[in-house]
């Protein structure tokens, strides 16, 4: 069945920013700081929100073509929910961190790319923003705790950036970590875990056609809660595998032990690809909540991406792909 939203873009002409409010819209947002309005308002979300936004160099590229090959049935998850439900430990294991994330400094953010490549590197995001093919694309988004959204995500082929890094052919795996700085992430100082958050891929689920860096959401830069401003997005896993605010990307001939192993690798191993049949130890995986809806629904395997991904496993007996 097909559904219809109304078009959220519809509007009155007589709501239409003029011209010349538009084009001094930085100066306006400056000026309201200076003379201390902003403070006076401060629990409005929307000034924040909009301050925000424009301190981030990125917002001009936004949004983004969308590619059309993506397409979901189900319906997008409101922005609301999806930028005020995250799971970030970094800055607390509870669901609303979004508050305490905007802590987080994300310019200047500089990627290292390093390990068996032609010629190690760092690179400033912008810069590499600019030497990627940005696109939108809607994706289901699946989560270990058997949650679920709907999402348009902005950004680029992680495959792209494995080309712009140009491993070499001993490259076997590429290894993913976020940042660590414990002055503005609280969680960070729990010396329990292993910090910095490290995940990874093999190359060739990395050069997959689903792999993809994040770097917008709804058609504007990524928030921080979200994984700013490099996240990686594989619909296929579990939500964990996701590596939010990513500082380095490295190609090994060794398969890492990611963060969850560390803690737990009885619950959670390498590969963690989304399957109905397979429990986590204290909970099914049967189903998933839709966080927009409430809707309890049927989980799928690779959480519907088979036709993309499936061929990747084959030949893989013996290893838990489903953990």
């Amino acid at each position: 069945m097909l559904i219809r939203n109304p078009k959220g873009w519809v509007l009155p002409e007589s709501r239409a920013t003029s011209e010349d409010v538009y084009l001094n819209r930085r100066k306006i947002l400056q000026g309201m700081v200076g003379a201390g309005l902003i403070a006076s308002i401060g629990s409005s979300a929307a000034i924040k929100s909009a301050l925000a936004e424009e301190a981030d160099p990125s917002a001009d590229l936004y949004p983004v073509p969308r590619n059309d090959r993506y397409k979901i049935m189900r319906e997008l998850t409101p922005e609301k929910i999806a930028t005020t439900y995250n799971n970030f430990y970094e800055f607390g294991s509870h669901k609303e961190i979004y508050n305490a994330a905007q802590e987080l400094k994300i310019r200047p953010w500089t990627v290292k790319i390093d390990g068996l490549v032609e010629k190690e590197m760092e690179i400033g995001v912008d810069d590499l923003l600019a030497k990627m093919p940005l696109e939108e694309r809607l994706y289901r988004h699946r989560c270990v705790e058997a949650w679920s959204m709907i999402v348009p995500w902005s950004g680029f082929p992680l495959k792209e950036l494995v080309k712009f890094a140009a491993p070499t052919s001993n490259a076997k795996y590429l290894v993913m970590q976020t940042f660590e700085d414990k002055s503005v992430a609280p969680g960070q100082r729990q010396f329990w875990y292993p910090w910095p958050y490290t995940d990874g891929l093999t190359i060739e689920e990395a050069t997959n056609d689903l792999s993809f860096i994040v770097t917008g959401l709804y058609g504007k830069p990524v928030p921080k809660q979200n994984g700013a401003p490099l996240r990686l997005a594989v619909p296929w896993k579990y939500g964990f595998k996701h590596v939010k605010s990513i500082v380095r990307f490295t190609f090994t001939d060794k398969r890492p032990t990611t963060f969850w192993e560390a803690l737990a690798d009885e619950e959670y191993g390498f590969w963690a690809n989304v399957n109905p049949e397979v429990p986590h130890p204290r909970w099914s995986q049967a189903t998933e909540r839709d966080i927009g809806t409430g809707e309890r629904i049927p989980t799928e395997i690779y959480n519907g991406y088979g036709e993309y991904v499936a061929d990747l496993y084959k030949d893989m007996k013996g290893e838990r792909l489903f953990m």
